[in-house]
């Protein structure tokens, strides 16, 4: 009875190492498998056009008499909003900021001879979601150099600015594609790599840019995000 105690005892010791070398590989192999992983990137992108535009309209004058110049700004005022409300805009998309004066003489480190005291600056401001008609009234603002006003380009101060503010309305819908990208990416690799797809082990989203699409035609942006999807790969 002794004899036959031992060799059962035996044969359960035996069985209980098997079962417990079985679970240790068990549980090495899933170790291992959740070092085997594959990052990938998803990219959206699209176009859009711009739905609000901001455009500044410079005039300068320069002279010695302030309220003669005042008068004056006044009345090129005047006929700049008359020109842009008779072309279609409203006054809540028109503007007009305060002058700003520049005086030389005032100005210590300025040794040269002045001719005029005073230059002032002066910026009438249209902001609309009419794009196509303010480029049309951009190309068309020539018209003023007829009534004596000259519209200062090429300042760098103020340039004309076209924006996309409806970001959120496509957010869900390029998040999406962007994650879909990722993951037939990952199904590629895995698949040349005779391996299967487990689940995500991490994942992180960029930070949506918006961008002129070029630079001749600023009223089109292309809108980008890329995600980084890392998940685990299964034989």
């Amino acid at each position: 009875m002794k004899a036959k105690s031992i060799i059962i005892s035996s044969a359960l010791i035996a069985v209980a190492i098997v079962i417990l070398g079985l679970a240790l590989k068990s549980g090495i192999d899933r170790f291992s498998d959740r070092d085997r992983a594959v990052t990938v990137r998803g990219l959206c992108e699209k176009e859009v056009r711009a739905n609000k535009v901001t455009w500044p309209i410079v005039t300068k004058e320069m002279g010695n008499d302030l309220a003669s110049i005042y008068d004056k700004i006044q009345r090129n005022n005047a006929t700049i909003i008359q020109f842009l409300k008779s072309n279609g805009l409203s006054d809540n998309e028109i503007a007009v900021n305060p002058p700003k004066v520049y005086d030389q003489m005032a100005d210590r480190y300025n040794s040269q001879n002045i001719q005029y005291r005073y230059q002032v600056t002066n910026v009438l401001v249209v902001t609309s979601s009419q794009i196509d008609l303010v480029r049309q009234l951009i190309n068309k603002q020539t018209d003023l150099m007829q009534k004596g006003i000259a519209v200062v380009a090429g300042d760098y101060t103020y340039e004309i600015q076209y924006e996309y503010t409806e970001l959120n309305t496509i957010k869900p819908e390029m998040i999406a594609e962007a994650t879909a990208n990722a993951r037939e990416a990952a199904d590629k690799f895995a698949s040349d790599s005779h391996s299967k797809l487990g689940k995500i082990k991490t994942a992180s989203q960029g930070q949506f840019s918006i961008n002129d699409r070029d630079q001749y035609t600023p009223d089109i942006k292309t809108v980008r995000i890329v995600t980084y999807i890392t998940y685990y790969l299964q034989d």
